[in-house]
């Protein structure tokens, strides 16, 4: 099997970490992993992120569907106040994160793993990116949770949304924020002996 035909599986459900890689001219299948993130856990948020990067790379490199296949998984958690933030567990938890996050910053750490299922062989690291928030109004936290969207990702915001707006500035990758950094994901396949150029179609 050639480099270029190499299968590439991506081991979650997140739209916005499809489109990053589509966009980057990847053609990745999905196999959701079905990994309980509550039932894991870490020393840091750091750790965390890529505890559960890893554990989600590994459920689905485990099925026979995944078999031959480059396997990426990821999961990013915001770090405040040295402590892990994932996706908010509902409307009034949503709410009090924004008013807890305005006007101060956060990190958002989004662990990545990449297993080569051909061979066994897998590297993972974590991607830190620096979140400053701005501060938007009690209304407008308000309207922006009524949208539904903050219940869906983690910390809350994403920068591909609605919350892009309160999102002053960041300081590291984008991609990062939004799910997955295409940086960081190059030179784990360049571990692996994979170059990206190669799963370009």
């Amino acid at each position: 099997m050639t480099a270029a035909a190499r299968r590439l599986v991506l081991a979650s459900a997140s739209p916005a970490r499809l489109g990053l890689l589509r966009q980057a001219g990847l053609a990745p299948e999905v196999i959701v992993s079905g990994v309980d993130e509550d039932a894991l856990t870490a020393p840091t948020p750091a750790e965390l992120a890529l505890v559960l990067g890893e554990a989600k790379a590994a459920a689905v490199a485990a099925r026979p569907e995944a078999a031959g296949a480059l396997v990426i998984g990821c999961d990013s958690v915001l770090e405040l106040d040295g402590e892990a933030l994932g996706k908010p567990a509902d409307a009034e938890e949503a709410t009090a994160r924004w008013k807890s996050m305005r006007g101060r910053s956060g990190i958002l750490q989004t662990g990545h793993c990449v297993i080569d299922t051909a061979t066994g062989r897998r590297a993972s690291a974590t991607a830190s990116t620096t979140v400053r928030f701005g501060e938007p109004t009690d209304a407008e936290i308000a309207a922006y949770v009524a949208s539904g969207e903050p219940l869906h990702v983690a910390g809350a915001f994403t920068l591909d949304g609605r919350s892009a707006p309160f999102v002053d500035g960041i300081d590291g990758d984008a991609g990062n924020v939004i799910g997955l950094s295409l940086p960081l994901l190059r030179r784990l396949l360049a571990e692996l002996g994979t170059p990206i150029t190669d799963l370009w179609v």
